[in-house]
């Protein structure tokens, strides 16, 4: 916190403290700073190492190091430098209970990732008084106990889409017995989550699309079909009981004058969150001077002011609501005001977009229109569902006995975590059909 606390202000203090104390566990942060506390996710893994060493130097008792530690290696460097004695681990263990035997009989790659998300979590708990979920982990609960339950009949399941809603449903037929499809029309699966894991900030994000396909891979009766489109003639060859649409989702682009004319076209300055993916190359180091606007202050916006500010560009972000950031966690929100406000973002809540044009968004607020130039836009309104597979599907198989559902965000566009447990809840179809 500005004017809290240093590292040396709080070594001065345990002084005091230090004879009654058997274990340091050494963190930092408070509501105020929370995203230092409950760690965003762009923080490398044990960041906060070093505190811990500090107050072991001078105590010479035991110390607990915290921090995002999700990769092994790095636990296991902090314990072999003598920077800490033992780890601290809360939102790892929420996501793999399992973390520690998997690393003890050396199978790592089998490691579900926190992601440093704060949804299920943080979000839950703080944000609205919920119990805790997971975004990665559909059964917190439960654990991996449905993987006792087996069908009792040969059913055949297809998926169609490779994102994590698409995934998680795939894995989940497939380790209770189902002989399970998967189409992707891309060639590598991993949907939205593997895109947006492109921007720097969000590079842990990839870590749960990477745990999925290695899950899939260790299924002999799942078959993933890579370049492969979900058509009613493609899928009739597979004799499905169950077919699973999971065809994701894509940017909303509202009938406003001038945004589908020229958001993502090639040498234009307007783009969408997946045209940014696309040309995030392009984008020099230093942006000093640039002007960059953003229209929409959800996650996706924020996601994008976070990309520039990096970049010392002059940055504005344009919502129609009272605030930005209103439905993020309180540990994104909170890191989200910080950035703005480190980097003097302008905010400008309470304002319309009327018209897109090559260099400029008109806008209005309250009863006044005004022009916002710019080097280059970006269109942030959020997701639409790409829900036609669905009903497609569904009205091919209307005259068979096959279940069509689906899932994530081609049922509606809505974070990952509804998607996962959406995915895993194909166990309660297996039931209704008789299948387990």
């Amino acid at each position: 916190m500005e004017g809290g606390n240093t590292l040396a202000d709080t070594l001065q203090y345990l002084e005091f403290l230090q004879d009654e104390v058997d274990i340091f566990n050494v963190s930092c942060g408070l509501n105020g700073s929370i995203q230092y506390q409950i760690d965003a996710n762009y923080f490398e893994d044990g960041w906060r190492a070093y505190m811990a060493k500090a107050v072991k130097e001078k105590f010479h008792k035991p110390c607990i190091a915290m921090g995002n530690i999700r990769d092994p290696k790095i636990a296991e460097k902090i314990l072999a430098d003598g920077d800490a004695d033992l780890i601290g681990m809360g939102r790892g263990l929420i996501a793999d209970p399992e973390w520690v035997n998997k690393v003890a009989e050396g199978r790592e790659k089998d490691i579900r990732k926190c992601i440093s998300c704060n949804i299920g979590c943080a979000g839950n708990r703080i944000g609205f008084n919920r119990p805790i979920r997971c975004t990665v982990n559909p059964s917190v609960l439960e654990g991996d106990s449905y993987k006792n339950r087996k069908v009792t009949k040969n059913c055949n399941v297809v998926v169609v889409g490779g994102g994590t809603a698409g995934l998680e449903a795939a894995c989940t037929a497939a380790e209770v017995g189902c002989t399970t499809f998967l189409l992707e029309k891309n060639e590598t699966p991993g949907g939205l989550a593997s895109e947006i894991s492109k921007l720097p900030a969000k590079r842990r994000l990839a870590d749960f699309p990477a745990y999925l396909a290695h899950r899939a891979a260790q299924l002999k009766n799942l078959y993933i079909l890579t370049g492969t489109e979900g058509t009613e003639d493609t899928i009739r060859q597979f004799q499905p009981d169950i077919v699973v649409t999971a065809a994701g989702s894509r940017p909303l682009l509202p009938p406003i004058s001038g945004l589908k004319e020229l958001v993502d076209k090639d040498g234009g300055r307007v783009y969408s969150i997946l045209g940014l993916i696309q040309h995030i190359g392009d984008f020099p180091e230093s942006m000093e001077g640039k002007k960059i606007a953003v229209v929409g202050g959800g996650a996706v916006g924020l996601d994008v002011v976070e990309f520039f500010t990096q970049k010392k560009a002059e940055v504005s972000i344009i919502e129609m609501m009272a605030e930005i950031g209103r439905d993020l966690d309180p540990v994104t929100k909170n890191d989200a005001k910080s950035i703005m406000k480190k980097y003097n973002v302008a905010q400008l809540t309470g304002t319309a977009l009327l018209q897109v044009k090559d260099s400029s968004f008109l806008l209005k607020k309250d009863d006044n229109t005004f022009t916002l130039p710019f080097d280059y836009g970006f269109i942030c309104l959020g997701m639409r569902a790409n829900g036609q597979p669905f009903e497609t599907l569904s009205r091919a198989f209307s005259a068979d006995s096959v279940e069509v559902i689906n899932v994530g965000d081609s049922k509606r566009a809505r974070r990952i975590i509804d998607g996962t447990f959406e995915g895993r809840n194909i166990i309660h179809i297996l039931e209704q059909k008789g299948f387990l």
